[in-house]
Protein backbone atom coordinates (compact mmCIF):
# COMPACT_ATOMS: atom_id res chain seq x y z
CA UNK A 1 0.00 0.00 0.00
CA UNK A 2 1.38 3.41 -0.97
CA UNK A 3 1.79 5.89 1.89
CA UNK A 4 -0.96 8.44 2.38
CA UNK A 5 -0.23 11.91 1.06
CA UNK A 6 -1.78 14.84 2.89
CA UNK A 7 -1.11 18.56 2.81
CA UNK A 8 -3.38 21.45 3.76
CA UNK A 9 -4.03 23.39 0.56
CA UNK A 10 -6.15 26.55 0.49
CA UNK A 11 -8.63 26.74 -2.39
CA UNK A 12 -10.23 30.01 -1.32
CA UNK A 13 -9.47 33.10 -3.40
CA UNK A 14 -11.91 36.00 -3.13
CA UNK A 15 -11.35 37.87 -6.36
CA UNK A 16 -12.46 38.03 -9.98
CA UNK A 17 -10.54 38.77 -13.20
CA UNK A 18 -9.88 42.44 -13.85
CA UNK A 19 -10.60 43.70 -10.34
CA UNK A 20 -7.88 45.60 -8.50
CA UNK A 21 -7.43 44.16 -5.02
CA UNK A 22 -5.29 45.82 -2.36
CA UNK A 23 -3.75 42.70 -0.77
CA UNK A 24 -1.17 44.38 1.46
CA UNK A 25 0.57 47.70 2.11
CA UNK A 26 1.86 48.88 -1.24
CA UNK A 27 0.67 45.72 -3.02
CA UNK A 28 -2.19 45.45 -5.50
CA UNK A 29 -3.22 42.37 -7.48
CA UNK A 30 -5.09 42.09 -10.77
CA UNK A 31 -6.23 38.61 -11.79
CA UNK A 32 -5.98 37.52 -15.43
CA UNK A 33 -8.89 35.64 -17.05
CA UNK A 34 -6.91 32.44 -17.59
CA UNK A 35 -8.30 30.05 -15.00
CA UNK A 36 -7.48 26.38 -15.49
CA UNK A 37 -6.11 23.20 -13.91
CA UNK A 38 -2.56 24.61 -13.88
CA UNK A 39 -3.33 28.27 -13.14
CA UNK A 40 -6.14 27.89 -10.55
CA UNK A 41 -8.31 31.02 -10.88
CA UNK A 42 -5.77 32.78 -13.09
CA UNK A 43 -2.47 34.61 -13.06
CA UNK A 44 -2.23 37.18 -10.28
CA UNK A 45 -0.28 40.20 -11.55
CA UNK A 46 1.09 42.32 -8.70
CA UNK A 47 1.60 46.09 -8.72
CA UNK A 48 4.13 47.20 -6.10
CA UNK A 49 4.36 50.77 -4.90
CA UNK A 50 2.38 53.92 -5.61
CA UNK A 51 3.06 56.59 -8.20
CA UNK A 52 6.20 54.96 -9.59
CA UNK A 53 5.58 51.22 -9.53
CA UNK A 54 6.80 47.78 -10.50
CA UNK A 55 4.54 45.20 -12.15
CA UNK A 56 5.35 41.58 -11.27
CA UNK A 57 4.42 38.85 -13.76
CA UNK A 58 2.22 40.79 -16.21
CA UNK A 59 0.84 37.42 -17.24
CA UNK A 60 -0.34 36.22 -20.64
CA UNK A 61 -0.53 38.52 -23.65
CA UNK A 62 -4.29 38.69 -23.20
CA UNK A 63 -5.96 41.89 -24.42
CA UNK A 64 -8.55 41.88 -21.64
CA UNK A 65 -5.91 41.48 -18.95
CA UNK A 66 -3.61 44.11 -20.44
CA UNK A 67 -6.55 46.55 -20.58
CA UNK A 68 -7.33 45.85 -16.92
CA UNK A 69 -3.70 46.54 -16.00
CA UNK A 70 -3.73 49.80 -17.96
CA UNK A 71 -6.80 50.92 -16.00
CA UNK A 72 -5.17 49.92 -12.69
CA UNK A 73 -2.03 51.88 -13.60
CA UNK A 74 -3.80 55.05 -14.65
CA UNK A 75 -1.82 58.15 -13.65
CA UNK A 76 1.21 56.13 -12.52
CA UNK A 77 4.65 55.49 -13.95
CA UNK A 78 5.80 51.92 -14.51
CA UNK A 79 9.52 51.77 -13.87
CA UNK A 80 9.98 47.99 -13.97
CA UNK A 81 8.23 44.93 -15.38
CA UNK A 82 9.47 42.10 -13.18
CA UNK A 83 9.38 38.47 -14.38
CA UNK A 84 9.69 35.35 -12.21
CA UNK A 85 10.05 32.82 -15.05
CA UNK A 86 9.28 32.13 -18.69
CA UNK A 87 6.03 30.21 -18.72
CA UNK A 88 3.37 31.68 -20.99
CA UNK A 89 1.01 32.57 -18.15
CA UNK A 90 3.68 34.78 -16.56
CA UNK A 91 5.97 36.65 -18.96
CA UNK A 92 4.47 37.45 -22.43
CA UNK A 93 2.29 40.25 -21.10
CA UNK A 94 5.45 42.20 -20.24
CA UNK A 95 6.16 42.97 -23.87
CA UNK A 96 2.58 43.99 -24.59
CA UNK A 97 2.48 46.21 -21.50
CA UNK A 98 5.89 47.74 -22.20
CA UNK A 99 4.70 48.92 -25.61
CA UNK A 100 1.85 50.79 -23.94
CA UNK A 101 3.31 52.14 -20.68
CA UNK A 102 7.07 51.67 -20.92
CA UNK A 103 9.15 50.28 -18.11
CA UNK A 104 12.28 48.12 -18.06
CA UNK A 105 11.78 44.35 -18.29
CA UNK A 106 13.88 42.80 -15.54
CA UNK A 107 14.17 39.50 -13.75
CA UNK A 108 14.67 35.97 -15.00
CA UNK A 109 16.91 34.92 -17.86
CA UNK A 110 15.69 33.97 -21.32
CA UNK A 111 13.96 30.61 -21.56
CA UNK A 112 16.34 27.69 -20.93
CA UNK A 113 18.10 26.57 -24.09
CA UNK A 114 17.83 22.90 -23.15
CA UNK A 115 14.04 22.91 -23.28
CA UNK A 116 12.68 20.63 -26.04
CA UNK A 117 11.79 22.40 -29.27
CA UNK A 118 8.11 21.44 -28.85
CA UNK A 119 6.20 22.75 -25.86
CA UNK A 120 5.35 20.11 -23.31
CA UNK A 121 1.61 19.50 -23.68
CA UNK A 122 1.54 18.16 -20.14
CA UNK A 123 1.12 21.75 -18.99
CA UNK A 124 -0.64 23.66 -21.76
CA UNK A 125 -1.17 26.75 -19.64
CA UNK A 126 2.53 26.78 -18.83
CA UNK A 127 3.88 26.49 -22.37
CA UNK A 128 7.22 28.15 -22.91
CA UNK A 129 7.75 31.83 -23.70
CA UNK A 130 10.79 31.52 -25.94
CA UNK A 131 10.56 35.17 -26.99
CA UNK A 132 11.34 36.54 -23.52
CA UNK A 133 14.47 38.67 -23.42
CA UNK A 134 14.94 40.77 -20.29
CA UNK A 135 16.32 44.25 -20.69
CA UNK A 136 18.22 43.51 -17.48
CA UNK A 137 18.71 40.01 -16.11
CA UNK A 138 18.77 39.89 -12.32
CA UNK A 139 20.93 37.46 -10.39
CA UNK A 140 20.61 36.29 -6.80
CA UNK A 141 20.67 39.24 -4.41
CA UNK A 142 20.34 41.88 -7.11
CA UNK A 143 17.33 44.13 -7.18
CA UNK A 144 15.41 47.15 -8.33
CA UNK A 145 13.54 49.83 -6.43
CA UNK A 146 11.42 52.92 -6.45
CA UNK A 147 9.85 55.37 -3.99
CA UNK A 148 9.00 53.36 -0.88
CA UNK A 149 9.75 49.92 -2.32
CA UNK A 150 12.62 47.61 -3.19
CA UNK A 151 12.59 44.13 -4.73
CA UNK A 152 15.44 41.63 -4.32
CA UNK A 153 15.85 38.64 -6.66
CA UNK A 154 16.06 35.22 -4.99
CA UNK A 155 17.19 32.48 -7.37
CA UNK A 156 14.90 29.47 -6.92
CA UNK A 157 15.38 26.89 -9.68
CA UNK A 158 13.27 23.75 -9.54
CA UNK A 159 9.90 24.40 -11.15
CA UNK A 160 12.01 25.70 -14.03
CA UNK A 161 15.73 26.46 -14.07
CA UNK A 162 15.37 30.25 -14.52
CA UNK A 163 12.81 30.77 -11.73
CA UNK A 164 13.20 33.77 -9.43
CA UNK A 165 11.26 34.83 -6.35
CA UNK A 166 11.32 38.47 -5.26
CA UNK A 167 11.60 39.75 -1.70
CA UNK A 168 9.72 42.98 -0.96
CA UNK A 169 11.94 44.35 1.75
CA UNK A 170 9.79 46.98 3.47
CA UNK A 171 6.82 44.65 3.80
CA UNK A 172 8.42 41.32 4.77
CA UNK A 173 6.84 39.72 1.70
CA UNK A 174 8.16 37.19 -0.81
CA UNK A 175 6.58 37.11 -4.27
CA UNK A 176 7.02 33.38 -4.77
CA UNK A 177 5.92 32.91 -8.38
CA UNK A 178 5.21 29.22 -8.95
CA UNK A 179 7.87 28.02 -6.51
CA UNK A 180 5.60 28.01 -3.45
CA UNK A 181 1.82 28.12 -3.88
CA UNK A 182 -0.94 27.61 -1.30
CA UNK A 183 -3.50 26.06 -3.64
CA UNK A 184 -1.31 23.28 -5.10
CA UNK A 185 2.14 21.83 -5.49
CA UNK A 186 4.34 23.00 -8.37
CA UNK A 187 4.71 20.99 -11.56
CA UNK A 188 8.33 19.93 -12.07
CA UNK A 189 8.78 18.95 -15.70
CA UNK A 190 12.26 17.85 -16.84
CA UNK A 191 14.57 18.89 -18.32
CA UNK A 192 13.96 22.49 -17.24
CA UNK A 193 12.36 21.29 -14.02
CA UNK A 194 14.66 19.58 -11.52
CA UNK A 195 13.57 17.98 -8.25
CA UNK A 196 16.92 18.25 -6.49
CA UNK A 197 17.14 21.94 -7.35
CA UNK A 198 13.55 22.36 -6.13
CA UNK A 199 14.40 20.89 -2.72
CA UNK A 200 17.41 23.19 -2.40
CA UNK A 201 15.28 26.19 -3.34
CA UNK A 202 12.63 25.24 -0.76
CA UNK A 203 15.32 25.11 1.92
CA UNK A 204 16.63 28.46 0.73
CA UNK A 205 13.34 30.33 1.05
CA UNK A 206 12.39 28.58 4.30
CA UNK A 207 15.55 30.02 5.86
CA UNK A 208 14.57 33.56 4.86
CA UNK A 209 12.71 35.94 7.19
CA UNK A 210 9.67 36.78 5.05
CA UNK A 211 6.43 35.99 6.89
CA UNK A 212 4.04 36.20 3.92
CA UNK A 213 4.35 34.81 0.41
CA UNK A 214 2.27 36.04 -2.51
CA UNK A 215 2.32 33.41 -5.27
CA UNK A 216 1.32 34.20 -8.83
CA UNK A 217 -1.57 31.75 -8.49
CA UNK A 218 -3.88 31.40 -5.52
CA UNK A 219 -4.02 32.90 -2.03
CA UNK A 220 -1.19 34.03 0.19
CA UNK A 221 1.02 31.69 2.20
CA UNK A 222 0.77 33.07 5.74
CA UNK A 223 2.79 30.35 7.51
CA UNK A 224 5.79 29.73 5.22
CA UNK A 225 8.15 28.44 7.89
CA UNK A 226 5.73 25.54 8.49
CA UNK A 227 4.24 25.21 5.03
CA UNK A 228 7.46 25.12 2.98
CA UNK A 229 8.90 22.12 4.88
CA UNK A 230 5.52 20.42 4.44
CA UNK A 231 5.88 20.80 0.67
CA UNK A 232 9.28 19.11 0.82
CA UNK A 233 7.88 16.31 2.99
CA UNK A 234 5.02 15.86 0.53
CA UNK A 235 7.50 15.33 -2.32
CA UNK A 236 9.56 12.89 -0.29
CA UNK A 237 6.45 10.83 0.36
CA UNK A 238 5.96 10.71 -3.40
CA UNK A 239 9.47 9.29 -3.70
CA UNK A 240 8.56 6.64 -1.10
CA UNK A 241 5.48 5.76 -3.15
CA UNK A 242 7.66 5.22 -6.21
CA UNK A 243 10.10 3.01 -4.31
CA UNK A 244 7.28 1.00 -2.72
CA UNK A 245 5.78 0.40 -6.15
CA UNK A 246 9.10 -0.60 -7.72
CA UNK A 247 9.65 -3.14 -4.93
CA UNK A 248 6.70 -4.99 -6.44
CA UNK A 249 8.28 -5.02 -9.89
CA UNK A 250 9.47 -2.90 -12.78
CA UNK A 251 7.19 -0.07 -13.91
CA UNK A 252 7.03 2.57 -16.62
CA UNK A 253 5.91 6.13 -15.94
CA UNK A 254 2.30 5.49 -17.01
CA UNK A 255 2.00 2.58 -14.57
CA UNK A 256 3.53 4.60 -11.75
CA UNK A 257 1.07 7.47 -12.31
CA UNK A 258 -1.87 5.03 -12.25
CA UNK A 259 -0.63 3.57 -8.94
CA UNK A 260 0.18 6.89 -7.28
CA UNK A 261 -2.74 9.04 -8.46
CA UNK A 262 -5.89 6.90 -8.55
CA UNK A 263 -8.87 8.79 -9.96
CA UNK A 264 -6.74 11.69 -11.22
CA UNK A 265 -8.41 14.24 -13.50
CA UNK A 266 -7.53 13.28 -17.09
CA UNK A 267 -6.30 16.83 -17.71
CA UNK A 268 -3.59 16.33 -15.09
CA UNK A 269 -2.32 12.87 -16.03
CA UNK A 270 0.48 14.06 -18.31
CA UNK A 271 1.61 16.67 -15.78
CA UNK A 272 1.69 13.98 -13.08
CA UNK A 273 3.83 11.91 -15.41
CA UNK A 274 6.31 14.75 -15.77
CA UNK A 275 6.58 15.15 -11.99
CA UNK A 276 7.01 11.37 -11.59
CA UNK A 277 9.79 11.52 -14.16
CA UNK A 278 11.48 14.26 -12.10
CA UNK A 279 11.47 11.91 -9.09
CA UNK A 280 12.81 9.05 -11.19
CA UNK A 281 15.66 11.16 -12.55
CA UNK A 282 16.63 12.17 -9.01
CA UNK A 283 16.60 8.52 -7.91
CA UNK A 284 18.72 7.55 -10.91
CA UNK A 285 21.19 10.33 -10.12
CA UNK A 286 21.81 8.91 -6.64
CA UNK A 287 22.05 5.34 -7.94
CA UNK A 288 18.87 4.02 -6.29
CA UNK A 289 17.11 2.91 -9.48
CA UNK A 290 17.95 2.15 -13.10
CA UNK A 291 16.13 2.48 -16.41
CA UNK A 292 15.87 0.03 -19.30
CA UNK A 293 16.35 2.88 -21.78
CA UNK A 294 16.46 6.68 -21.96
CA UNK A 295 14.33 7.85 -19.01
CA UNK A 296 12.26 10.21 -21.18
CA UNK A 297 11.16 7.39 -23.51
CA UNK A 298 7.61 6.20 -22.70
CA UNK A 299 8.64 2.58 -23.20
CA UNK A 300 11.45 2.73 -20.62
CA UNK A 301 10.91 0.72 -17.45
CA UNK A 302 12.39 1.50 -14.08
CA UNK A 303 13.66 -0.91 -11.46
CA UNK A 304 15.43 -0.87 -8.12
CA UNK A 305 19.16 -1.48 -8.25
Amino acid sequence: MSPAISIAFDLELDTVPGRVDMVGPGIRRVLAPNAGPFTFKGTGTYIVGTGTVAVIDPGPADDTHIAALIRALSGETVSHLVITHTHADHSPGARALQELVGGTIVGCAAHPADDPATDDDATPKESSDRDHRPDIQLFDGEGVGGPGWALEAVETPGHISNHLCFAFRPAGVLFSGDHVMRWSTSVISPPTGDLRAYYASLDKVAARPEATYWPTHGPAVRDPQRYVPALAAHRRLRTRQILDTLRRGDRDVTELVADMYPGLDDRLVKAAGRSVLAHLLALMADGTISSSGPPEEPSSRFSLR
